[in-house]
Parts: C-alpha cells; structure tokens; sequence
C-alpha cells in the first residue's frame, strides 16, 4: 500500500528532513509514528498524500509512483487519502454537516447520497445530533471527532492522523484511538503521528520509531 525505497528529503539545500528512509505498509496495517520533535513524522505523513516530493528516493502509494505522476493526477491519489490535521482544520463559519460534506462535494457526489452518507459516518462519531453546530460551539474532542468524520466519509483506503489526540483528557483519547481501530477494521491502512507513549503502548499495534529523519526502530506490537 505504502512503500518508501531510499528516500531523502532536504529542504532548501541544507537542512535534512528524511535521511535514506526505507519502508513497507502493507494495506491493512496499523501504525504508529512518533520519535521526538523534528524527527521527520509530519514529513512523513506529507510525503503519503504528495503535499511534498522526496528529494532523492520512490515514494510508491497503492502501486502508484508518487515521483513521476503529474501535477493533474495527485488530486485522484489524494481521493483514496484521508488526513486529520494536527489543528483540525475545519471551516468556522459553517456547520458540522458542511464541514464533513466538503469532501463529497468536491468528488462530486450528488445531495441525496452526500446527505446520508454524512448523517451515517456523524453516527458513528456520535456526533449526529451536533451536525447544525458551527466548529467554534464544540468542544476539543468534539472537532477531533468532526475532523476524523470529514477525513472518513468517502471510504479511503489510507488514513493519515497527525496527533489525532494531542490537548485530549483520556477519555476523549480513547474514544478517538477507538475510532480509528474501527475504520482499520473495516479495511482503511491506518498511520498515526504521535508523541503520546501511552497511546502507542496501549494500543499494540506496529511502531516506527524516527529520530533525526532515519527508522531507527521498527516493530510489532501483539494484541
């Protein structure tokens, strides 16, 4: 699903982001980033959905190279992407259901079945009866969970968090970890940036350990 072979990433020349970066994940799979700030997990995630291009390296996304699509076909890689941002990244001034809608719209889906599917994917948020609310009247685990809604109702095969539970109390935490093991479950290849150990060890899943823009520890959890 995922592939990296050799890949360096420099940014204007000098400073290194990624240093000889080698890694499979396999579709289906469910992993954990983390290593400490600057260690190259939010660049990492940009190379997965082509907002960056290495330097030197393949990046190969579902039997896709990402080095030589064209600038007209990363819209079609990034349909099958899924990406929660660190800061939400939800419009203000519209409501939870505008917010989770934008992306259908933008595949061009029709009104009826952007309608059903946003009011079944807020469901299993447990969000539905918040869909006329504007971001800024929810709260923090509220926008997570609008956020991961609108990254999840077209199905990706890819799903990419960056800190889907950083600010979170526990038991928000939970219920968010809690919903990316669902949509793992039901075939979604699962990546998540993080710095919370106590996510990463609870969680027993694969973990890709980064420092200084090199894997520098890869291993399997076991349920």
């Amino acid at each position: 699903m995922i592939q990296l072979h050799n890949v360096f990433l420099t940014y204007h020349k000098e400073q290194t982001a990624l240093d000889g970066v080698n890694l499979r994940i396999p579709k289906g799979d469910f992993v954990f980033l983390t290593g400490p700030s600057g260690a190259g997990k939010s660049t990492l995630l940009k190379l997965f959905y082509a907002a960056l291009r290495p330097t030197r390296g393949q990046v190969v996304i579902d039997g896709k190279n990402v080095n030589r699509l064209p600038e007209g076909q990363i819209p079609y890689l990034r349909r099958m992407v899924g990406v929660v941002f660190q800061d939400f990244k939800l419009l203000p001034n519209r409501t939870v259901q505008e917010n989770v809608a934008i992306t259908l719209e933008v595949l061009g889906w029709g009104q009826k079945d952007i309608g059903k599917r946003v009011y079944h994917t807020l469901k299993q948020m447990g969000l539905e009866h918040k869909m006329n609310s504007t971001p800024l009247r929810l709260s923090g685990g509220e926008q997570q969970r609008v956020a991961l809604a609108r990254a999840l109702v077209n199905e990706p095969r890819i799903l990419l968090a960056d800190e889907p539970t950083g600010n979170l109390d526990d038991a928000n935490k939970e219920q968010i970890l809690n919903l990316l093991k669902e949509a793992n479950i039901r075939g979604t290849t699962v990546v998540v940036a993080t710095h919370d150990r106590r996510l990463i060890d609870t969680s027993h899943r694969r973990v890709i350990v980064l420092d200084k823009g090199q894997i520098v520890e890869d291993s399997h959890g076991q349920e």
